[in-house]
């Protein structure tokens, strides 16, 4: 099975386990490094998740991937937190992370530049609204998001 469908297949049995136990299921990775394959499930929630919260999740996920199969040699499963640089991933999390300072790349070129970071405004009419360490505002269509995380600000 390609690596996009046993992720497509993985989010789909992962997100109701992840919200009855009141968090969010915020990505999944399939990947292959050193030669073994890994599963990755990153979880969420209000004040961050625990090593309780990461053992919960893999005890009830484990069985359902068991009985379903999308991978069909070994690999390891890896619950956790997606740490303090955590990617963006849903439109929502535009809106719910505004004031926070994030880093964007994007698919093409905007203005000679791929890579920008600075202060998260929001989300309006599709198109991130960013603040820019320069003091600009800049307006990235969210269709040309590559990838988006938090900035960890360090005092």
């Amino acid at each position: 099975m390609a690596k996009s469908k046993v992720v497509a297949v993985v989010e789909e049995l992962a997100r109701p386990v992840v919200a009855s136990l009141g968090m969010e299921l915020v990505d999944v990775e399939y990947v292959k490094e050193g030669g073994r394959w890994y599963l990755r499930v990153f979880i969420d929630k209000p004040g961050g998740v625990t090593l309780d919260d990461c053992q919960a999740v893999s005890e009830r996920l484990d069985p359902l991937l068991d009985e379903t199969d999308p991978i069909p040699h070994s690999y390891h499963l890896e619950v956790s937190s997606p740490g303090v640089e955590r990617p963006l991933k849903k439109p929502s999390d535009y809106e719910r992370f505004a004031g926070r300072r994030v880093q964007l790349t994007t698919f093409t070129s905007l203005d000679g530049q791929k890579r920008f970071t600075g202060h998260l405004v929001g989300l309006v009419d599709q198109e991130v609204v960013l603040v820019t360490d320069d003091g600009r505002e800049r307006r990235i269509p969210l269709a040309q998001v590559a990838q988006a995380r938090l900035k960890a600000t360090w005092s």
